[in-house]
């Protein structure tokens, strides 16, 4: 009996030898490659869009140019104060009157308009910051992850939990999906970093990111 349950495995470790290397055989006779390990990176997308320089120049000139608008509507208002203060120093019924009534009309119908136009192109427009910034950041580590071999980035929250204050900011540490991870693996900084020179040289610099440390070679 003893015999007989050595027999059967050695019996199962030769046809596990045997069926492992008929894989191997079988990958390399149809030249597919071996699956590479998987690698995981992590990258703070609120931390890069706060701290990109070409982020914040965008959001600092369309803030600028809220307030020209701004200043422009606050104009129409006091030429609109004007009208009305000509249109009481003048009597009712009388062809002056008609006119500056029909004035502060065009100038109220301008006004709204003005508004409203406004709005909607500056929603567009932040709309389109915020795109362009995402594909920016989103090109950068797809080749950041192609030359150092990463399979998956994944976006998390890098500020400790121990700085959240209010109630609602400690639910939300609390329900953050990574709990732990290495910080070689948060590619936040390289990130960040490789974006911030490539906009001050003006899109100069190289195609491919470097590490932290300054290293330029891909993971094996």
């Amino acid at each position: 009996m003893k015999k007989l349950i050595v027999c059967s495995a050695a019996f199962a470790l030769a046809a596990g030898v045997f069926l492992s290397q008929r894989d191997v055989l079988g990958q390399a006779a149809s030249g597919a490659k071996p699956a590479s390990p998987h690698q995981v990176g992590l990258i703070d997308m609120a931390y890069v869009f706060k701290n990109y320089d070409k982020f914040k120049a965008s959001t600092e000139q369309l803030q600028a140019d809220i307030k020209a608008a701004d200043d422009q509507a606050k104009a129409m208002v006091e030429g609109m104060k004007q009208l009305q203060e000509r249109l009481g120093s003048l009597q009712k019924g009388s062809p002056d009157h008609k006119k500056a009534e029909e004035a502060i009309i065009t100038a109220q119908t301008k006004l709204e308009t003005f508004r409203k136009t406004s709005q909607l192109d500056f929603l567009r427009r932040e709309a389109d910051v915020y795109k362009t910034v995402y594909l920016e950041v989103q090109k950068t580590v797809e080749q950041y992850a192609r030359a150092y071999n990463y399979t998956l980035i994944m976006r998390f929250n890098r500020a400790p939990v121990e700085d959240a204050d209010n109630p609602q900011e400690i639910i939300q540490s609390m329900n953050r999906q990574v709990v732990f991870y290495r910080g070689e693996d948060d590619l936040t900084d390289p990130i960040l970093k490789y974006l911030n020179e490539k906009f001050t040289t003006g899109g100069t610099r190289a195609a491919q990111p470097r590490t932290a440390n300054g290293g330029n070679q891909p993971r094996n």
